[in-house]
Parts: C-alpha cells; structure tokens; sequence
C-alpha cells in the first residue's frame, strides 16, 4: 500500500495505559512528567484514566475499561486519526483475560505508525524528544488512494 503524510500537531493527544500490575508505575511517570503532559490532550482507558484524573488533576478523557472494550476503543481511534501517540505500560509477565484486544491495539498503533512507549525509558525518550511539543510529519498508510484503486 502506498503512503501519505500525516502531521501530528504540536499539541498531541496522547492515549495512556497500563495493565494492572504496571498502574502505579505509570502513575509515578505521569506524576514526573505532569507539567508536559498537561499541554496535551489526554486520554485514557478506564482505571488508569480515572487514577490519573484523581491523584494529578488532570483532564483526562476517560474511555471503557481495556477489558470491557477500551482497547479496541482506543485503536478505533488510532485508525480515524483522533490519536496520535500512546503510551502504554504494558505487563509483558502477566497474561491478561483481553490479550487479543491488546495484540490488535499494538497492531493499529504500528499499521497507523504513531509513536508507541511500551515502558518508562521509551516514554522518557518520547517525551523527552524535540518532536513532542513541536509538529511533526509521519508516513501513513495512503487508504483513500488504495480504496479508489479497489473500487476501479
């Protein structure tokens, strides 16, 4: 499939996740990074969304629980282009009831090719990037050209 671009604008809005065995440590890094994070539009799957609105203040919209459908919520977004990066604190030691839901989460996130952290270092290099409060171009799948060639 060809590509396009996209540009994801100097305000980002950033999907935050995290299994329960990785809650607090994404709490503890959103806690580090509050001042950066609150530029952003935030959003996140049940729990962790609720946890971070309580105990920092900030906004943060709120999805289902990842069980319950926030996951495939949250790639639904990824592919209309509402979400341009995630960071998700993932509990590669535990197996979880909704695991395909997260296998096709990562899947949308890398088909769409935003910016994934799957752990605080990768978040850090993320966040810490000269692109993160900036605009930025990524290559995107060109779906509307494939649709079109499909259709002739």
């Amino acid at each position: 499939m060809e590509t396009t671009t996209r540009t994801l604008q100097s305000c980002k809005r950033i999907a935050l996740v995290a299994h329960d065995h990785r809650k607090r440590a994404l709490i503890n890094w959103v806690k580090t990074h509050r001042t950066l994070l609150a530029q952003h539009e935030l959003y996140g799957t049940g729990t962790t969304g609720n946890l971070i609105h309580q105990e920092m203040g900030l906004n943060v919209h709120t999805l289902l629980s990842g069980p319950m459908g926030g996951d495939q919520q949250l790639g639904g977004m990824i592919a209309e282009l509402k979400m341009d990066m995630m960071i998700f604190f993932w509990d590669p030691m535990n197996a979880a009831p909704h695991d395909p839901d997260v296998k096709a989460l990562m899947r949308i996130a890398t088909v769409w090719n935003i910016p994934v952290a799957l752990n605080a270092a990768t978040a850090d290099f993320l966040i810490s990037s000269s692109a993160f409060n900036q605009p930025i171009d990524i290559h995107i799948p060109d779906y509307e050209s494939y649709l079109k060639q499909r259709l002739k």
